[in-house]
């Protein structure tokens, strides 16, 4: 696969739906693996997977606080939440030079696998 980043060539082998909507800028929203509206950027010497979770609700945000650091400390493999304006966020990062298929995989399984399991935990809070 000469010619395509790391990034790119581990969608493709893992059988990623994705789009490139920029020089490692990549888009995944791929239903059938969990990973609905993931957004994926290699900015050497880092990889950035987020994932958009939701608006921060105008009420109850104390205690969506609360769960989301709970969930960091306990039920989260790979990455955290976070809030970056008005929308809670799942991010995680792996150091591009040092990043393999397998952990790759490991980090997209556990964004899925945290947006499946705490739908019903953080649905409660949208408005």
């Amino acid at each position: 696969m000469a010619g395509l980043s790391k990034v790119e060539s581990y969608l493709i082998d893992l059988d990623v739906s994705y789009q490139e909507v920029s020089p490692n800028t990549f888009f995944i929203n791929d239903e059938v693996r969990g990973l609905p509206g993931v957004g994926i950027t290699a900015d050497e010497p880092v990889v950035i997977i987020r994932a958009k979770v939701m608006p921060v609700p105008a009420k109850k945000s104390i205690e969506l606080y609360e769960s989301l650091l709970r969930l960091n400390a306990t039920d989260i493999v790979h990455g955290a939440y976070g809030i970056d304006g008005n929308d809670v966020i799942l991010v995680d990062t792996l150091e591009y030079d040092n990043m393999d298929k397998n952990e790759f995989e490991a980090a997209l399984d556990s964004i899925g696998m945290a947006l499946a399991r705490h739908y019903a935990i953080l649905g409660k809070f949208r408005d």
